[in-house]
C-alpha cells in the first residue's frame, strides 16, 4: 500500500563542534569517517559507565556513550550530513511510499538534495524556533494528511543550555517541545514514531526544572532527560490516542558520524525499525506504546509507562508551550 509519510531530517551535535548541525536526512556516508579527538581510556571508561550500558568502555577510538562526541570543543564552525534518516527516507521512496522532508535550513536542504529530489516535498525550518516549528507544521499540511510521522531530529551535548527565541534550553525545545508541539499542530496520522535512546534511563522523574533554568548545565543529563521525555510521550499518545499507533525507537549506537566509526550497532536496524513500524501490516508491527530496539521490543524505563508521570509530563509541556496537546480527552 503506498502511504505518505513526513520525516525529519536534520540532527544537531553542537556539544562537539559549536553550531555544528548533522543534517540527518543528507546524502553522505560517513561509518568511515574516524572519530577525531579519541578520548583517553579513563574518560572513555567512565563515560561508558555513565551512558548507554550496551558501549564497551574499550571500544577503540571513540568517547563511551551513545552517541560518541564527547571530545573538547572543535574551535570552528561546520555543517555535515549523517545517515539514518537518508536511509529511512530512501527506503520509504523505494518502496514506494511518498515522502515529505524535513530540513532545519536551506543550506541543510541543499545537502540532502539528491533524496529530496525523489520525494515529494521538503519543509524548511528550525525546531528551535517554535515559530518556526508552527511554520513547518504548516508546511505539511498544506501537502495533505500524513499516514505516518518519523520524528528523529535531536540535539546532542549542547555545550550550554542557549536561548531559543522562546527562552528555552536548546536540547528540551528541539528533543522535547518541536516533537510535542509538531504533534499536536501537524494533522492527526495513523502513525508516530520517535527516536529516543537507551540514555533515557538516566533521564530521572523529576519535572521542576526541565528547561534548565534552576540547575547548573549538564548536556549529557539533559539529553538523556528529552529522551526519557520524548518515549513517555509515545507512550501517553498511545494511551489517549487509541486510533493512532505510537511507539518510540531507539536505533542504537550506530555508525553515523554522530555516533563515530566504532560504533557497535547495526545502522542497517537503526532506520528499518523506523520505517517497518511506519509502514507494515504485520500484526507485530501494528502495537501501539512501545519502546523498540532492532525490532524487537524492550523495556523501557518505569517512567515511560507509569500513567501519572505521562500526565505530569503532558501537563508540564503545556505549560512551557502554551499548547495542550489531549484536549479533549481525560484518559
Amino acid at each position: 500500500m503506498r502511504e505518505r509519510m513526513y520525516v525529519e531530517c536534520c540532527e544537531w551535535i553542537p556539544g562537539s563542534r559549536p553550531g555544528m548541525t548533522e543534517c540527518v536526512g543528507g546524502a553522505l556516508p560517513s561509518s568511515n569517517l574516524p572519530h577525531p579527538h579519541p578520548c583517553p581510556p579513563a574518560d572513555r571508561q567512565r563515560r561508558a559507565r555513565r551512558m548507554d550500558p550496551r558501549v564497551k568502555p574499550w571500544d577503540d577510538g571513540v568517547c563511551g556513550g551513545r552517541p560518541a562526541k564527547l571530545h573538547p570543543p572543535h574551535p570552528h564552525s561546520s555543517r555535515t550530513c549523517s545517515t539514518i534518516p537518508p536511509l529511512a527516507a530512501r527506503t520509504l521512496i523505494r518502496e514506494g511510499h511518498e515522502v515529505v522532508l524535513h530540513a532545519r535550513s536551506r543550506e541543510c536542504a541543499a545537502e540532502i538534495a539528491e533524496t529530496s529530489a525523489a520525494a515529494i516535498g521538503l519543509v524548511i525550518g528550525d525546531l528551535a524556533s517554535a515559530e518556526e516549528t508552527r511554520s513547518i507544521s504548516e508546511q505539511v499540511n498544506a501537502i495533505g494528511r500524513m499516514d505516518a510521522i518519523i520524528h528523529n531530529a535531536g540535539i546532542y551535548l549542547e555545550r550550554n543550555r542557549g536561548d531559543t527565541p522562546e527562552g528555552h534550553a536548546k536540547t528540551l525545545a528541539v528533543n522535547t517541545l518541536a516533537p510535542y508541539l509538531l504533534t499536536a499542530w501537524i494533522t492527526r496520522p495513523h502513525r508516530l514514531i520517535y527516536l529516543t535512546s537507551g540514555m533515557h534511563r538516566s533521564g530521572g522523574s523529576a519535572l521542576d526544572d526541565i528547561d534548565w533554568k534552576k540547575r547548573p548545565w549538564n548536556a549529557s543529563q539533559a539529553y538523556s532527560e528529552s529522551k526519557l521525555h520524548i518515549a513517555t510521550l509515545s507512550a501517553a499518545i498511545a494511551r489517549h490516542w487509541p486510533d493512532v499507533l505510537s511507539n518510540a525507537v531507539d536505533p542504537g549506537w550506530v555508525p553515523t558520524k554522530m555516533g563515530g566509526a566504532g560504533a557497535p550497532d547495526d545502522l542497517e536496524m537503526g532506520h528499518l525499525t523506523q520505517t517497518w513500524l511506519a509502514t507494515s501490516e504485520d500484526g507485530a508491527a501494528k502495537v501501539s506504546g512501545g519502546y523498540w530496539y532492532h525490532r524487537q521490543q524492550r523495556a523501557a524505563a518505569a517512567e515511560v509507562g507509569d500513567v501519572r508521570f505521562q500526565d505530569a509530563l503532558v501537563e508540564r509541556l503545556a505549560g512551557l508551550t502554551e499548547v495542550r496537546l489531549f484536549v479533549h480527552d481525560s484518559r
